[in-house]
Parts: structure tokens; sequence; C-alpha cells
């Protein structure tokens, strides 16, 4: 058996937690749905078990379990913080971390309703992300690089959706804007590198937290700002760019043509989801084709 294939269930994370931290081994226990990387399991009503699952290596749960907790405390929405970690053993050959539960309904099951506070809402929170990294923070990797470098990423989701009535030719104008802007010439600050509707929570019908830091690094913002328009409703990314004064144009045209990479790719989701491919999401399709309308309407 793969380490891809072994079925993680209640049982197993309950007996995993008796051998290595038999203290919270006695609290209920629930699947939380979705995941793809990861699988998570609640523990209690604070707490979540982080399983790895389809990720192949350790380094992403490491990489959060170094630097949540630097983070998290200067930040103004509520993120997962490890409390425990968990080790590979016979039962299980990968690593576990037991972390914070962040209270609220993953943005692809809900909504935001309060735009202009969500829009206020994801600019300071990315304000006070996005300051200067140390010398040890985690490079870009694919995410994080210049969107000249995406190009075969963006050719192969342009190829592989059904785009409908949009035009073709608006998407790659906005695309050559993107690739011709200039690099991030400032220094490399934090970026959280993967805000879609399934890595953010939402209450009261506004953003309530940001999850999923797996592809933290240090770098470009303009990965980032992306989230002006995946997250947020028609007239949100106005708002959104007005509070967030560390934007210059360049970083606007690098994030727009991101923003049409992360839409397609939510839409190529949705399509496999609906054709029942492993690894599909049916509702993502709807949130990419949204936010790619917003783009391409400017608004």
């Amino acid at each position: 058996m793969i380490e891809s294939e072994i079925e993680i269930t209640d049982g197993l994370v309950r007996a995993l937690l008796r051998e290595q931290h038999p203290d919270l081994a006695d609290m209920p226990i629930r699947e939380v749905a979705g995941g793809w990387g990861n699988q998570m399991w609640r523990l209690g009503d604070e707490l979540t078990v982080r399983m790895q699952r389809m990720d192949t290596s350790p380094e992403l749960q490491l990489k959060e379990r170094r630097w949540l907790p630097v983070l998290a405390p200067r930040l103004p929405l509520p993120i997962p913080t490890p409390v425990r970690d968990g080790a590979p053993s016979e039962r299980f050959p990968k690593i576990w971390t037991v972390m914070t539960w962040v209270e609220g309904t993953p943005l692809d099951h809900g909504c935001i309703t309060r735009t202009d506070h969500a829009a206020d809402t994801l600019a300071a929170f990315l304000t006070a992300l996005h300051v200067e990294a140390p010398a040890d923070a985690p490079p870009a990797s694919d995410f994080g690089a210049h969107p000249k470098d995406c190009t075969p990423g963006f050719e192969h989701f342009l190829q592989a959706v059904d785009l409908g009535p949009v035009s073709e030719d608006d998407i790659r104008a906005v695309w050559d804007d993107a690739i011709a802007a200039p690099h991030w010439e400032r220094p490399a600050v934090w970026v959280h590198g993967d805000l879609h509707p399934a890595n953010v929570v939402v209450a009261g019908g506004t953003l309530a937290g940001v999850v999923d830091f797996g592809a933290l690094f240090a770098g470009d913002p303009a990965w980032d700002l992306t989230a002006a328009w995946l997250l947020l409703p028609a007239g949100g990314a106005a708002r959104f760019f007005n509070n967030y004064a560390q934007a210059d144009e360049a970083a606007v045209r690098r994030a727009r043509g991101l923003a049409v990479v992360k839409s397609l790719f939510l839409m190529l989701m949705g399509q496999n989801g609906d054709l029942g491919l492993p690894g599909g999401k049916p509702e993502w399709g709807p949130a990419g084709r949204s936010a790619l309308g917003r783009i391409l309407k400017g608004i």
C-alpha cells in the first residue's frame, strides 16, 4: 500500500493520539470535509488534526510548524497555529500536526455579503502580513514566480477550460500585460501564496480567518493581491486597493494576470468535479468563473 492509499479514519487519528499525545485522545473527533494535500479532523471545539494525505513531502507542514507561531501574533485575523507535533510511525508513515481551529465556513461553501468590510479586512490582513521577511524565510518556488515564468501553466489551463461566452482574446490581453510588467524589486515580503475561496473562512458575511499556509514564502506580494478578485464580490477590488497602500502599478498588473491563472485553475477543478474525477471540486467552478468575470470587467 502506497502512502496516499492509506485510509485515514477517526480510529486511526485516535490511535495516533493515544500513542503520542494521550492527554488529547479522549476528545471528540470528527472529519472536516474537503482538503487534498492534507485531511483535517476536528478535535474537540478548539483544535484540529492536520493529516498529511496527498502531499509527498513533510516540508509544507514543517514550514507551518516553524513560521505560523511567528506570524500569528501580529495578524488581524486568526490563522491556525501548531499545538502538538505528530511523528511518522508504523501506523501512519507521514507527519501530522495538532493545530488551533479557525472558526468559520470556507468561502467556497459560504459567501461574502459585507463587501466593504471584507475588502477592508483583507487589506488590513495583507498589510500586516506583507512585511520584509527574514533571511531564513522559505524562498519562492512555483508559487512566487513572475507571470512570464508561469506561461506554460496559463496555456494549459486556458486550453483545458470551457470558457463559454468569455473571450479568449480578452483573457490573453490581461495575461500579456502581466508578463510585460516589471519584476518585484523591493525586499522580499511574507506571502501566503495560495489565497483562494477554500483557504479563507467567513462568518457574519465577511472574512473571519485565513488557513492553509503550506505555500508560504518570501517574495512578490502580487501572488496575494490576486485575492482582491478571487475572494471579494464585485466592487471589492477597488476598495481593497484603496486601503492597501503597498501595491504599485506593476504589482497590480502582475496580480491581475496571476488572478486569471488562478481563476482558470478553479474552473478546471470545477469541471473535474462535475465529471467525478479524483480531486475535482464542483463548487470551485462557479467561484473561478465569477472571479474571471470580475477581472475582465475591472470590478
